[in-house]
C-alpha cells in the first residue's frame, strides 16, 4: 500500500531524474538516433553509388546476347549508377576458360565479374555470375528485371504474340493489401501501421534495457556509498524499493508519452496530413494501452533490475545477474520482429498475452491486425499477476542485498536468503 513514505520517495526518484542530463539528453537523443539509423540505411543501401561495375556479359546465343546488349545499354538507371557492359560470344564450354582468363582482373576489382546467359536459360532461366564476391544482391536485383525481359521475349519469338502479350508475361504479379476490419470494413492497407509496428518494437526495447540499467546503476551507486544506510533509518527497505521502482516507472513513462506525442498528434488532429500508403490505423485507445502496460511491464523489470542491483556492487559482477532479464526482453523484441512478416503467428498471438512478452508483443500486434478487447483484458491481468508474483521475492533479495557489502554475491547464497524469515 503506498504511504506518506512511499509517496515521498517517488517524489525525489521524479524529482533527481526529471531533472536529470541523462533523462534530457536520453529523451532528445534517442528520437534522433532512430533518424540516424534511418539515414544510415539508405546510405548504406546506395553506397555503390558512385562506384563504376565493369561486367562482361556473355552468350552462346548470338541473337541473345544481341537482345542483352540492347536492353542494358538502353537502362539510363543503370548508367547512372555506373554499370558499364561489355558484350561477348562464348561456347558454353569454353566459359571457364574465359574466367580464368579474367581472373586476375577480377580478383584486382578492375572487372567486377562475368555474366552467363546460355541459351539454356530460355528453358530454365539460370543465370551464372562469376565474381569476387558473388553474393552482391544489389547488383542482381537491378539485373535481373532487364534479362528477364530479354529471357521472355526471346522465348516468345515466332510465337505470333503481340506486345502487349509480351508486356503481361514480362510483368510481376502485383499484390494489394485489402484490410477487412470489423470497424470500418474494408479498406486498402497501406505500410503506415507497419510503420509504427517498427517504431513501437523499437522504442519499447530500448526504453526497457535503457530504463532497467539506469534503476540498476542507482541502487548499486546508492549501496556502494552508504546513502541507502541513511535512508533507511527514516523507511524499511521494502518502501525504498517500492518508491524507486513506482519513480522510475513514471519517469519511463512520461518519456515514452514525450516519444509518442507526435503519433498522437497525427491521429487525434488534421493539422498533418499523410499520404494514403502511410496513414496510421490506430486509435488514442490503443496509446493510451500501450502506456498503461508499459507501465505495468516497467514495474516488472525494474523490480528484476532493482534486485539484481542490490547484489552487487559494480556493474562487472552485476553482469552474471542481468543476463536472464536481459533475454526476457530480447525474446519478445525477436517475437514482435518476426509478426511484421506473419502477423498471425501462433507464437506472437500467445507472447502478445504471456508475461513478460506482451509489453512489446502487444503492441507490435495492435498495429497489424484487429485485437479483440478481452486479449488487451488479458494482457493487462496476466501482467498485474506477474507484479504481484515478483515482488515478494525481489523484495526479499533486495531486503538482504542492499546492506551487504564488501563480498562478491552467489547464487547459493541468494537462494538461502529467500528462506529468511521477516
Amino acid at each position: 500500500m503506498l504511504n506518506g513514505k512511499i509517496i515521498a520517495l517517488i517524489k525525489r526518484e521524479v524529482r533527481e531524474r526529471l531533472m536529470s542530463k541523462t533523462f534530457i539528453y536520453t529523451t532528445i537523443a534517442l528520437p534522433v538516433l532512430m533518424f540516424l539509423i534511418i539515414g544510415l540505411q539508405a546510405v548504406l543501401f546506395n553506397v555503390d553509388k558512385g562506384n563504376t561495375k565493369n561486367l562482361l556479359v556473355v552468350s552462346d546465343s548470338p541473337a541473345l546476347l544481341s537482345s542483352l546488349k540492347t536492353e542494358l545499354l538502353s537502362r539510363k538507371n543503370l548508367a547512372r549508377d555506373d554499370y558499364i557492359f561489355n558484350f561477348k560470344i562464348v561456347k558454353k564450354n569454353k566459359i571457364d576458360s574465359l574466367v580464368n582468363a579474367n581472373k586476375r582482373l577480377i580478383l584486382k576489382g578492375k572487372l567486377t565479374g562475368i555474366i552467363f546467359v546460355p541459351q539454356s536459360s530460355l528453358k530454365n532461366k539460370k543465370v551464372q555470375y562469376y565474381s569476387k564476391a558473388p553474393n552482391n544482391f544489389t547488383l542482381t536485383e537491378k539485373l535481373s528485371k532487364p534479362i528477364n525481359k530479354v529471357l521472355v521475349e526471346n522465348y516468345f519469338t515466332g510465337k505470333n504474340l503481340s506486345p502487349e502479350d509480351l508486356a503481361f508475361a514480362r510483368s510481376a504479379v502485383d499484390f494489394t493489401g485489402l484490410k477487412v476490419s470489423a470497424k470500418t470494413g474494408i479498406s486498402k492497407a497501406g505500410y503506415g501501421n507497419l510503420i509504427l509496428s517498427y517504431l513501437f518494437t523499437f522504442l519499447l526495447y530500448i526504453s526497457l534495457l535503457m530504463i532497467g540499467q539506469l534503476t540498476m546503476q542507482s541502487v548499486m551507486t546508492e549501496k556502494s556509498n552508504r546513502i541507502v544506510e541513511v535512508i533507511l533509518s527514516s523507511v524499511n527497505p521494502n518502501e525504498l524499493m517500492a518508491g524507486k521502482i513506482l519513480g522510475s516507472a513514471i519517469i519511463g513513462v512520461a518519456q515514452m508519452a514525450i516519444w509518442l506525442s507526435p503519433v498522437v498528434l497525427i491521429i487525434s488532429t488534421s493539422l498533418f496530413t499523410l499520404p494514403p500508403e502511410v496513414t496510421f490505423d490506430i486509435t488514442l485507445g490503443q496509446v493510451v494501452y500501450l502506456l498503461f502496460n508499459y507501465f505495468l511491464g516497467l514495474i516488472t523489470f525494474l523490480g528484476l533490475f532493482a534486485m539484481v542491483g542490490s547484489m552487487y556492487e559494480t556493474p562487472q559482477d552485476a553482469q552474471s545477474g542481468i543476463w536472464p532479464i536481459t533475454i526476457l526482453i530480447l525474446i519478445p523484441f525477436f517475437i514482435a520482429m518476426a509478426l511484421m512478416k506473419n502477423p498471425n503467428n501462433i507464437i506472437g498471438d500467445i507472447g502478445s498475452m504471456a508475461p513478460f512478452f506482451s509489453i512489446i508483443v502487444m503492441p507490435a500486434k495492435m498495429t497489424l491486425v484487429d485485437v479483440p478487447t478481452w486479449k488487451f483484458v488479458v494482457s493487462i491481468v496476466v501482467n498485474i499477476l506477474t507484479i504481484l508474483a515478483i515482488f515478494p521475492v525481489a523484495g526479499k533479495i533486495y531486503r538482504v542485498g542492499i546492506l551487504r557489502t564488501g563480498k562478491k554475491t552467489k547464487w547459493s547464497e541468494v537462494v538461502k536468503w529467500l528462506k529468511y524469515k521477516y
